[in-house]
């Protein structure tokens, strides 16, 4: 017994909850109804997901309307057409007698026919000696009179969700633009900000919208992007106000200070004191006196671990591997393309993947990555800036690190063998060694 139906001791096919209320809906019909039966079927195609109903079916009821002769159905006329199989295929493009009847059935539960059968089971129409239609077995049309109101109501319905959605992903888009250029406002303009965090939040939201999303995810994913593009909007706006406010003052030490308390900005205070604490081998170091051979990229990939991460399991051998890393790096600290590239101008190629590299693995401790940069770049071309300390600073760190947690026992990392099983000179373990400054 299936759910929603009403079986019948004469082993005929059960009849649905549906397909009773679809009769009850025939009869009531009012004799003065009047419905374009082209009309309502255009109003069944757009609300058929709603209906049920299959494009099989709709290709099926469309044939069975061509089989009665008037355009304009009315409640008072003879609404029963008894085409055959055969005639029904050929109009349906022919389609197979199995995947007919299939539909059929289909276009019953849905209520938009009505079967009238015979007591043999054939179709067909008894006329009277006037020539007129007395009885007709076949399928009844009925319903298309009956339910055209309703019909219409519901392709007015899926039409005003259709232009929801439509309006929603249109919002989406703008949104998503506006983001991505405040963003690179930002970090063209030197605004003290967050921006690897910032561009991190937005890409985390919009990953939440698969390829195919509803209109509510759609709405929720606007909605939260919208209040993202409003605390960008509202950093953006209060430096530019600061700016007016003292056109002599610098910005680069100036704090932007968010009224919202959770704000993913952070304060650039810091930003300083990193730039300091970085800096000092950088200022304290004779760049001249600095080795004149290249960094072995081993080492570089010792101190620079994180890079790694960024290769998906392939391993990085050459230096154009490690160029390539470091390459997407860029997006997600928030450096803009133009900072990489004058950076890659002024150092070169490889020792500007090598700071990106460096820059990525002290993530954490640097609030503004793209001002950093910069300023690495601006010294680099004053000839005060070499990879040589930045690389052996990270190296120290993590020496320091390895040594405070085991004191005792020799570590499998310990420098007389070399830093991370990559044996190295004296030269640069002496350098390691070195009190910092």
């Amino acid at each position: 017994m299936h759910s929603g139906s009403v079986t019948t001791p004469f082993g005929r096919r059960p009849m649905t909850l549906g397909q009773i209320s679809s009769q009850m809906a025939a009869k009531a019909i009012k004799p003065d109804a009047v419905a374009h039966k082209w009309q309502v079927f255009q109003h069944i195609r757009e609300a058929r997901e709603l209906i049920g109903a299959t494009d099989r079916g709709l290709a099926i009821l469309n044939a069975l309307l061509t089989f009665h002769p008037e355009t304009t159905l009315t409640g008072d006329a003879e609404l029963v057409v008894w085409p055959s199989n055969e005639q029904l295929m050929a109009r349906a493009n022919g389609m197979p007698p199995t995947t007919l009847r299939r539909h059929l059935a289909v276009l019953v539960d849905c209520g938009l026919i009505i079967r009238r059968d015979s007591p043999n089971g054939k179709r067909f129409a008894r006329k009277g000696r006037g020539g007129e239609i007395e009885q007709a077995y076949g399928f009844d049309l009925s319903p298309i009179v009956a339910r055209a109101e309703e019909f219409r109501d519901l392709a007015l319905a899926v039409q005003t969700e259709k232009k929801a959605f439509r309006v929603a992903k249109e919002r989406l888009t703008l949104v998503r633009r506006d983001i991505v250029k405040l963003i690179e406002t930002g970090i063209e303009e030197h605004v003290p900000g967050n921006w690897g965090r910032v561009t991190q939040t937005y890409q985390q939201i919009v990953s939440r919208l698969p390829r195919s999303a509803p209109r509510q995810l759609v709405e929720d994913v606007w909605q939260q992007l919208h209040e993202l593009y409003v605390e960008i909007h509202d950093v953006l706006e209060s430096f530019v106000k600061n700016e007016n406010a003292d056109a002599n003052e610098s910005h680069s030490g100036r704090h932007i200070q968010n009224s919202k308390p959770d704000s993913i900005f952070e304060s650039e205070n810091g930003f300083r004191e990193e730039m300091e604490a970085g800096g000092n081998v950088e200022e304290t170091d004779n760049v001249r006196s600095l080795p004149k051979r290249e960094l072995p990229l081993g080492i570089v990939l010792d101190a620079c671990p994180g890079v790694r991460e960024l290769t998906t399991g392939r391993e990085i051998r050459h230096w154009r591997d490690f160029a390539a890393a470091a390459e997407l790096a860029r997006p997600m600290l928030g450096i803009s393309p133009s900072a990489w590239r004058e950076a890659r101008e002024v150092l070169g190629e490889q020792h500007a993947a090598i700071t990106l590299a460096a820059i990525y693995q002290r993530a954490e401790q640097i609030n503004n990555a793209g001002g950093y940069l910069r300023s690495l770049t601006d010294r680099a071309r004053e000839g005060k800036f070499s990879t040589w300390p930045m690389i052996m600073a990270l190296l120290r760190a993590k020496l320091d690190a390895q040594n405070s947690a085991d004191t005792d026992a020799p570590h499998p990392t310990d420098p007389v063998d070399g830093v991370g099983g990559m044996r190295v000179s004296e030269a640069l373990l002496k350098t390691l060694r070195k009190p910092r400054a």
